[in-house]
């Protein structure tokens, strides 16, 4: 396999919460609403108008205020007030400048990831938003370089893993959502490692693409810079994402990583070691 050089990673739900922002948003706009229908009538216009207007808003907060101010005037026939306009306007402003909360573990994972490879940012949303945000979290020192996108798509990935390194094949992206860093990612020729969030934006789902062999699902950021490692060592991904989950340990050998153990326990581990080569 070729080396890996360049590491992409996603921004919103996979280095700092953003979607738990966005359904207390949707939250408020539901009671402001509430005369007007019950939760499911107003959660599916506004998906409805998001699907509708995503490509004319584009991504992020301000797109999402604008869709539900729409919502809002369908959802009324014109009639919504001005004091329930200017609610949406001011949870929209709070939005914006919500504190941005960096999920745990991922300043270590991402300077360790920094030491090694070509660390790329690579993110959907408001240029501005995205940008006050990487500022606030304090990350931004730790790439090589930021890529606000319009859409991710496979010419996207392939474009940006050219410019940062020989090209997808050498290239890993990772990130919460499957439509957006997963699947096109695969299609470019590069890894991709699906790090799930709690909750999922509904415009974000996509099928698993379960058995490609460069596709790999890890529970957070942190077991990204071990399981790139493994991966560069023993070339499997799945032997890779289960050595960075520590369910496997390498056995080792007259200083040569053969193979893999499966785990047994602290003692079974411990024994091993302490038996080296002649006990193996």
């Amino acid at each position: 396999m070729a080396a890996i050089t360049t590491v992409g990673v996603d921004a919103d739900d996979t280095l700092w919460h953003n979607e738990t922002v966005f359904r207390l948003t949707q939250a408020r706009f539901i009671e402001l609403l509430a005369e007007f229908g019950d939760e499911v009538q107003i959660m599916a216009r506004l998906a409805d108008v998001e699907s509708r207007y995503l490509r004319l808003y584009g991504y992020g907060a301000k797109g999402f205020t604008l869709c539900m101010i729409d919502s809002a005037m369908e959802l009324t026939d014109g009639a919504v007030s001005t004091r329930v306009i200017r609610e949406i306007l001011a949870a929209g402003r709070e939005m914006l400048i919500h504190p941005v909360e960096p999920l745990s573990g991922v300043e270590t994972a991402l300077s360790q990831l920094s030491d090694k490879y070509r660390l790329v940012l690579i993110t959907k949303g408001d240029l501005l938003h995205q940008e006050q945000k990487l500022a606030a979290s304090g990350l931004g020192d730790l790439f090589s370089g930021v890529e606000i996108v319009s859409e991710k798509t496979t010419d996207t990935y392939s474009k940006i893993f050219s410019r940062y390194g020989p090209g997808p094949e050498c290239a890993v992206m990772a990130g919460n959502s499957v439509k957006s860093d997963i699947l096109p990612a695969l299609q470019a020729g590069a890894y991709a490692v699906y790090i799930p969030y709690p909750i999922t934006w509904a415009h974000e789902l996509a099928e698993i693409p379960t058995g490609h062999p460069r596709y790999a699902e890890l529970a957070t950021l942190a077991e990204l810079p071990g399981w790139i490692d493994s991966l560069s060592c023993y070339g499997s991904v799945a032997a890779a994402a289960r050595l960075a989950r520590g369910q496997l340990v390498p056995e080792v050998g007259f200083g040569i990583v053969d193979h893999f153990l499966p785990l047994a326990g602290r003692e079974g581990q411990r024994a091993r070691a302490l038996a080296g080569p002649e006990g193996l």
